[in-house]
């Protein structure tokens, strides 16, 4: 032991950068995992939404641009644009309260944002899809696109 504390600070030293940039890194894997763990927003996959989907008639909530939603959507899923959620315009689905509600982005990171909000509006049970549309498609799992 003695001999390592005169090497360890030698090493940062000579690599303080390094030594403050795996700090950080460490930082951010505990603040990340301490967030998901206390969060009330789940993540979930493709079969735990077909399940919702099924058995607790779970609403899908599309955050994406109009224009990527008329691209292909998740079948009867409501599009709802992350500045509605944001300005409370949700008549949508303020009635479903008490209704899982999943919401689905492109890559199932920029949902979270959205998410909490509308925890914070008093709904109850909120899901992100993980990996978004992206995940949903290359499961080769059925989409919805409007006609033009």
């Amino acid at each position: 032991m003695q001999e390592f504390i005169p090497m360890a600070t030698e090493f940062v030293k000579h690599h303080t950068l390094m030594v403050i940039a795996w700090i950080a890194v460490f930082v951010m894997v505990i603040y990340t995992y301490f967030k998901a763990i206390t969060s009330k927003v789940k993540t979930i996959d493709n079969s735990q939404l077909v399940s919702l989907i099924n058995n607790q008639d779970a609403v899908v909530i599309d955050v994406r641009t109009l224009d990527e939603f008329d691209r292909g959507h998740i079948i009867h899923s409501v599009h709802l644009l992350p500045s509605e959620i944001k300005n409370q315009n949700i008549g949508k689905i303020e009635h479903h309260k008490e209704t899982p509600l999943v919401l689905v982005c492109a890559t199932g990171m920029t949902a979270g944002a959205s998410a909490d909000l509308l925890v914070k509006q008093g709904f109850n049970n909120v899901y992100i899809l993980k990996e978004g549309i992206a995940g949903w498609r290359s499961a080769n799992l059925p989409l919805v696109k409007k006609d033009k």
